[in-house]
């Protein structure tokens, strides 16, 4: 209790500050502001990251309670893996394209089942309960985002007024030193392997690629942002068109629906990777926690039947209600829209998501019938725990934000927390997202 207390305390001590230094605190907002647009975290005119005045405050009771979330959770999803691999039964749950299939059963040189992941939740900061948002493996992103934001602090003049020292997750050269270290569990990779950062550069978080390019670089190794369609399979090994350099493990960023769907554009990176010419950090196997119908396979008894009782019950205490978007289902959501949100069983950056507490009536049935049987789900809406902040460049007023608390695991271990917040039902970039840094505060001597 006490320690909730200091949170709200340093929330309230930078409240406080902020409505006796308007002035000051508007200017320091705007310059903020102004530091990120000209930073990588600007990708070109509008898309740039949005934040607030009031970081998210964390203890070390929160820490250990993420840490938990992350270990149980860890155990649940390699579980899966391991039963997709052995079990056919298990494989049809799941119901993927033979090609898919074959490239999700292609085990990786190295025994980390999911080198990164992020597990977004809906954490309520009171009571310490949560509900699964969704689960981020397959082209995990933002770790920069998160590091910069965390720098950007030095510049917000309440934050500087706490003249109190808190513990930063740094979590870009810490993701690096897990790549790395992955990689030397690799017998067929030399000591300093050439790297290869691989997306559709056309649609990815290109500034972020290229940070991690110039942090692989620090660190003494070759790595290069490669456009996942500029690679040449030749003699047994993987190159780039762009540099002419040879791959040796390839960092995928490339999201699985993006390469199923530019099959004959990327055949010389599925050839290489056949063939186990090249190693790839970022195995097709992520798939099956970043699907979306993993909600609807982990409360299937057939799956189940892996978990202990313990797991099964943490499973369905915290894991929203999943239903494939049939009639049946729309006909049972579109009454009660508050409670429902629908979304694409295969996408990335809440694409396609619509939340019944942000349509009104009309809106929400013509938006679930048009979704009907086109590999939608309906999930169940969970709250989002809010919190008061404020937007300081574009309102003079305090508002209440839900909050929506991502948290990174490398390879099965708690890595620190992407914090974001929003006005709206859905929290994501299409939805005035906002993005704060976070800091957890240190433990008394």
């Amino acid at each position: 209790m006490f320690i909730r207390k200091q949170i709200m305390n340093y929330a309230l001590k930078m409240k406080n500050y902020i409505d006796e230094h308007r002035i000051e605190s508007k200017e320091s907002a705007l310059k903020t502001t102004m530091t990120i647009q000209a930073s990588e975290l600007n990708a070109g005119g509008p898309n740039y990251t949005r934040t607030l005045h009031i970081p998210k405050f964390y203890t070390q009771e929160d820490k250990k309670r993420f840490e938990s979330i992350v270990d149980t959770m860890y155990q649940i999803f390699s579980k899966v893996i391991k039963a997709y691999q052995s079990d056919e039964e298990i494989r049809k749950l799941f119901g993927f394209s033979k090609e898919l299939e074959e490239l999700i059963l292609l085990k990786p040189r190295y025994d980390s089942l999911i080198p990164i992941c992020r597990v977004d939740i809906f954490y309520d900061e009171k009571t310490k309960e949560f509900g699964f948002c969704e689960f981020n493996t397959d082209g995990t992103s933002a770790m920069n985002e998160n590091k910069r934001l965390n720098e950007f602090l030095s510049l917000n003049n309440a934050f500087m007024a706490l003249d109190t020292d808190f513990e930063i997750m740094e979590l870009v050269n810490t993701w690096v030193d897990v790549f790395l270290k992955i990689c030397h569990t690799d017998p067929k990779l030399k000591e300093k392997p050439n790297i290869a950062i691989v997306d559709f550069l056309d649609k990815a978080y290109l500034n972020e690629l290229y940070v991690f390019e110039r942090v692989f670089k620090e660190k003494g190794y070759q790595c290069e942002v490669v456009d996942i369609r500029n690679l040449e399979y030749r003699d047994h090994k993987l190159w780039s068109t762009k540099s002419g350099m040879q791959v040796d493990v390839i960092y995928r960023r490339a999201v699985t629906k993006d390469v199923m769907e530019n099959l004959e554009l990327v055949k010389d990176f599925i050839d290489a990777i056949k063939a186990d010419d090249v190693s790839i950090i970022g195995a097709f196997q992520t798939q099956l926690i970043h699907h979306k119908c993993i909600n609807q396979v982990l409360l299937d008894p057939l799956m189940q039947k892996y978990f202990t009782q313990e797991e099964v019950a943490y499973i369905e205490k915290h894991l929203p209600k999943t239903y494939d978007l049939t009639k049946d289902v729309a006909d049972m959501i579109k009454e009660d829209k508050n409670q429902w949100i629908i979304k694409p069983k295969d996408s990335y950056a809440a694409k396609g998501v619509w939340a019944g507490v942000d349509l009104n009536t009309e809106e929400w049935k013509h938006e679930v019938e048009h979704w009907i049987d086109k590999d939608y789900i309906a999930q169940e809406y969970i709250i989002p725990y809010k919190t008061e902040n404020i937007d300081l460049v574009n309102y003079d007023d305090y508002q209440m934000y839900s909050n929506l608390t991502g948290l990174y695991v490398y390879d099965g271990k708690f890595a620190g927390v992407y914090s974001r917040l929003s006005d709206s039902g859905i929290i994501s970039t299409q939805y005035n997202e906002k993005t704060v840094p976070t800091l957890f505060i240190k433990e008394e001597s």
